[in-house]
């Protein structure tokens, strides 16, 4: 189902991957970076989210749009739509570039702001993809595991590179007792908790 991308998309992909690639070696502020996830990450993510329950499906940490993109192709083989959140305006930006030359806008819904405002009114989640600032993840794991259907997916990127930092985090989500949870070897390590109940 992943391995025949209409051909806007994949080249929005990689279009995205080599500005991504050119960052983490120029110099480029962090901040400004695209800081995203590698292809096979995206494929993994798609996969996971087209077989989720029924539910809502969020992002939060939209950036510029790459892995938007691979949840967006797992949306359309279910007839699902997409909400991502992104709270830098540059970014912002650079996102609704992306779906705009995709066409993929009528399956995604970019909010610009911090996803834990919109979070404390959400309710019955499916899947949720966490990529943002490392700061907000523990903030993020306690508004969204509440609220996700019985066997929905909270999926946290960068479990590996940043283990130190999300140290914390990760505890708890691996000894919570509402979900099962494992750290996944995939691109930097992704957290992958499945609610229980």
């Amino acid at each position: 189902m992943f391995h025949d991308i209409p051909p806007n998309i994949l080249d929005r992909m990689g279009y995205l991957e080599k500005i991504d690639a050119r960052d983490r070696t120029d110099g480029t502020p962090r901040l400004q970076r695209m800081r995203q996830i590698p292809p096979q990450t995206g494929k993994f993510l798609a996969i996971l989210a087209a077989g989720a329950p029924a539910g809502k499906v969020i992002e939060i940490g939209t950036s510029a749009g790459y892995s938007t993109l691979w949840l967006a192709l797992a949306c359309r083989t279910n007839g699902r739509f997409l909400t991502t959140y992104e709270i830098l305006e540059e970014k912002v930006r650079l996102a609704a570039q992306t779906f705009q030359q995709t066409q993929t806008a009528d399956v995604i819904t970019l909010v610009a702001g911090d996803a834990r405002e919109h979070l404390k009114n959400m309710n019955d989640i499916a899947f949720c993809f966490l990529d943002a600032e490392k700061e907000v993840y523990a903030d993020c794991y306690e508004l969204v595991v509440p609220k996700l259907v019985p066997g929905g997916l909270l999926i946290a990127d960068n479990a590996i590179n940043h283990r130190e930092m999300l140290e914390p985090m990760l505890q708890r989500a691996l000894s919570d007792g509402r979900v099962d949870a494992l750290i996944v070897p995939i691109g930097s390590g992704v957290l992958l908790c499945r609610k229980i109940s």
